[in-house]
């Protein structure tokens, strides 16, 4: 990315402001980038360990799998899903707060033994599986902001910092050439008026 500069004092307080600007923000960027990585690798490990409870319970559902033919599948819904929102490093992600299921009665003596364990794993099924699709959905929205956060530690560190730097160096490099020349001119000058005064002297 090019720098867009004049060679004057005022683009280069300019430039020296952006570049100060940047090199402050640089650390910060820096700590929300390591926080958000961090972050993301322990919504990523929540999302892993939920999905292995979740696996583990299948098992105990697939174990009563020939019962649940004879389940009446109208016994239990959920009813409702509370859901907040947690800042981390400024990213607002969901918090799976509350799951409300709805029973419906039945008859405790005419429906099979098992009904009560079959809502059991069910309820915990269901749980299980929100907080799953919530975390593994908190590691996408941390993982697309620390990717975002990366890409502007990287423009600063690897392109602005150094681009204004170079620009700062370019405007110095030119105003101290264009001092020279006129010191060297002022000299010149003053040297030919010497040799004048001198040449009328004689």
């Amino acid at each position: 990315m090019a720098i867009k500069f004049q060679y004057n004092k005022t683009s280069l307080g300019e430039l020296g402001k952006q570049l100060k600007m940047r090199q402050k923000a640089l650390p910060t960027i820096k700590s929300k980038e390591s926080a958000l990585r961090s972050e993301v690798k322990k919504a990523k490990d929540a999302a892993l360990e939920y999905r292995r409870q979740l696996e583990a319970l299948k098992g105990e559902y697939d174990y009563m799998v020939q019962l649940w033919g004879e389940f009446d599948g109208d016994l239990l819904r959920i009813a409702d899903v509370e859901l907040t929102i947690q800042k981390i490093a400024g990213v607002r992600t969901p918090v799976l707060k509350e799951v409300r299921f709805e029973e419906k009665p039945y008859d405790l003596f005419s429906a099979p033994v098992w009904y009560a364990d079959g809502l059991d794993i069910l309820k915990r099924l269901a749980r299980l599986g929100l907080d799953f699709e919530v975390y593994n959905r908190k590691m996408e929205l941390l993982d697309f902001a620390r990717r975002k956060t990366t890409q502007k530690v990287n423009l600063y560190e690897k392109v602005q910092i150094p681009g204004y730097e170079d620009a700062i160096r370019k405007i110095k490099r030119f105003m101290e050439d264009e001092e020279n020349l006129s010191k060297s001119a002022q000299k010149i000058v003053k040297t030919k008026q010497q040799q004048a005064v001198e040449g009328a002297m004689l």
